[in-house]
């Protein structure tokens, strides 16, 4: 790359977003319901058939068959007494059907009082609008360190 080479910068600003703004909303409230609730199915409903995702340690799991049976040994075993808040902290389209967004995730008590008071774990979505629905096609989810 040349010193005078300039990064381009990749937003779609070419439609209104406030309903896909509301719709990617939507996909990460039906995470949290879903984990709230233990309910595998509902966490996995927004995923394409080929939807990547890496876990909070490190665990690459390929294809909605792959993530429905992580979700229900999840929600099952470890998870299972666990509850969370998330955070949309953004979302960025960069065409008009397709988007970036990242969610802040908190640990609550059962009745939603917070645990953590900082946020626990980041996750970046891929997401794609395909046939007038959006779809998370690939999460990275990382745990951020606590000051101790």
């Amino acid at each position: 790359m040349s010193a005078t080479t300039i990064q381009p910068l990749i937003v779609d600003t070419t439609v209104d977003h406030a309903a896909d703004i509301a719709a990617i909303q939507q996909i990460i409230a039906n995470v949290e319901a879903a984990y709230n609730t233990n309910d595998a199915e509902l966490m996995t409903a927004d995923f394409t058939a080929n939807a990547a995702v890496v876990n909070a340690v490190g665990a690459l799991m390929v294809g909605k068959d792959a993530l429905l049976e992580a979700n229900r040994q999840g929600l099952a075993g470890f998870l299972k007494d666990q509850y969370v808040r998330y955070e949309v902290a953004d979302i960025v389209f960069l065409r008009p059907d397709i988007a970036i967004a990242h969610k802040l995730a908190r640990a609550t008590t059962a009745e939603g009082e917070l645990i953590d008071i900082d946020h626990a774990m980041i996750a970046l979505y891929v997401l794609v609008k395909e046939n007038g629905r959006w779809w998370t096609t690939a999460r990275q989810n990382t745990l951020i360190p606590q000051a101790k």
